[in-house]
C-alpha cells in the first residue's frame, strides 16, 4: 500500500479538532459545576471579571447629595421628614452608624486598589434601612445609594449582625426588676393591678386586689388559651353590668398590648413581607434588628420617668452551693400546679371585675 501524506495529514488535523472540541466541552461543564456550587471557575483570578460590565455609580456624589440632604448642619429636608423615612430620629440613626463604624470595620469608608473612595458609612447604613423599613429589594437601593444589589444586601446582613451584636444586652435582654416595675405601673393604670401584658412567663411580683394579695402576675388572653392563674381570659357572654364592664375593659386593653406587633410591622416592612433571605440565622438576625431597633426608638421618643417604685434586683451570693435536685423539682412541680390552677384563674378573674367596677362606680360618683 502506497504511503499517502495527505491522508495523515487529514487524519490528524480531525483527531486535533476532536481534541480541541472536548476540551471546550470539559471546560464549559466544569464551569457550570462550580457555577452551581457558588464557586469561581477560577478561584487564584482576583481582578475584574472577564465580560463584567462596570456602572459608573459615582458614589462619592451619591454620598454628598445623601449628607446635604439629612446629615449636614443645614438639611435639605428637615426632622420631621428624616423620621418619617428613616423611621427614627436623626440623632439616633447618626448613634447606630457611629456604632456599627466603630464595631465593624466593613462600615468604614476605605479606598480601593486604583485609590479611589469607597462606600460611606452612611451609604451602607441607610440600604440597610431602607431595606428594614420599606421591605424593598436590595436592587431597588441602587437608585438613590448608587449601591449595587450584591453590596447592598452583604450591607443589609453585616448591618444587622452587628445590631445584634452591638445592643442585644440592653434591648433584647429579659425584663429586670425595673422593667416589671413598669410593667405593672401600666398596668395599674389601665384597671388591671399585676397585669404583664400578653402571653409570656410570668415573673414573680407582688401586688393586692381586694385587699388579697398575690404573687405571680397575669397576662391578659382570649379564649383560646387554657384557664390558668396567670391567664385572665375575658367573659365570652357577659350577662351582669359588672361582667360587661370587665369585658369591655379586658378587651379593649388587651388589643391595645397587642397592637405592640402590629406597630412593628407598620415601622419595619420587611416583617409583614414574602421573606427574601432563606437561610435561619439571617431571618433570626432580621427579626431581632427590628425588635432591637423598634427599643431603641421607643426610649428615644417616649417618657420614660414613670412615676413607679423602683425595685432592686436581689444580688447574687458568690458562694455556690450544692443544688438539691429533688428540691428544685418539687418546687418546679409546685410552681407548675399553682400555674394551671383553674380555682385561682376563676378567683382572680372574679377579684378583677370587683376591682375594676368599683373603680367604675367610683369614678361615676
Amino acid at each position: 500500500m502506497d504511503y499517502n501524506l495527505e491522508d495523515d495529514l487529514f487524519s490528524f488535523d480531525a483527531m486535533e479538532k476532536e481534541d480541541q472540541m472536548f476540551h471546550e466541552r470539559f471546560m464549559r461543564n466544569q464551569r457550570i459545576i462550580n457555577e452551581l456550587k457558588g464557586q469561581s471557575s477560577n478561584p487564584s483570578h482576583v481582578g475584574s471579571v472577564e465580560g463584567h460590565r462596570v456602572v459608573n455609580r459615582n458614589r462619592e456624589e451619591a454620598h454628598q447629595n445623601m449628607y446635604d440632604d439629612y446629615f449636614s448642619s443645614n438639611p435639605r429636608f428637615d426632622a420631621n421628614t428624616f423620621r418619617r423615612r428613616f423611621r427614627m430620629s436623626r440623632t439616633l440613626f447618626q448613634r447606630i452608624i457611629d456604632a456599627v463604624t466603630t464595631h465593624n470595620v466593613y462600615f468604614q469608608q476605605r479606598t480601593d486598589a486604583v485609590g479611589r473612595v469607597g462606600l460611606s458609612s452612611i451609604q451602607k447604613v441607610t440600604a440597610a434601612m431602607r431595606i428594614l423599613a420599606y421591605g424593598i429589594p436590595a436592587d431597588a437601593a441602587d437608585e438613590y445609594c448608587k449601591i449595587a444589589e450584591s453590596t447592598a444586601i452583604e450591607s443589609f446582613k453585616k448591618f444587622c449582625r452587628s445590631v445584634v451584636e452591638i445592643f442585644s444586652e440592653k434591648y433584647l435582654r429579659s425584663p429586670n426588676a425595673n422593667d416589671i416595675a413598669r410593667l405593672l405601673h401600666i398596668g395599674k393604670s389601665s384597671g388591671f393591678p399585676g397585669m404583664l401584658g400578653t402571653n409570656g412567663i410570668s415573673p414573680p411580683v407582688h401586688y393586692t386586689i381586694q385587699h388579697k394579695e398575690y404573687h405571680m402576675g397575669y397576662y391578659l388572653a382570649d379564649g383560646i388559651y387554657p384557664k390558668w392563674s396567670t391567664l385572665v381570659q375575658t367573659i365570652r357572654d357577659p350577662q351582669t353590668l359588672k361582667m360587661k364592664h370587665f369585658a369591655k375593659k379586658q378587651e379593649s386593653c388587651r388589643k391595645d398590648v397587642e397592637c405592640a406587633f402590629g406597630v412593628l410591622q407598620s415601622r419595619f416592612a420587611i416583617i409583614r413581607n414574602p421573606v427574601r433571605f432563606w437561610k435561619k440565622n439571617v431571618l433570626q438576625d432580621v427579626m431581632r434588628t427590628c425588635i432591637i431597633l423598634h427599643n431603641m426608638i421607643i426610649e428615644d421618643e417616649h417618657d420614660l420617668e414613670a412615676p413607679i417604685d423602683i425595685l432592686i434586683d436581689e444580688s447574687t451570693s458568690n458562694v455556690q452551693m450544692r443544688p438539691n435536685y429533688n428540691t428544685q423539682f418539687n418546687e418546679f412541680l409546685e410552681h407548675h400546679r399553682q400555674i394551671k390552677d383553674q380555682k385561682a384563674h376563676f378567683e382572680l378573674r372574679n377579684a378583677l371585675i370587683e376591682h375594676l367596677w368599683k373603680e367604675h362606680s367610683n369614678s361615676a360618683n
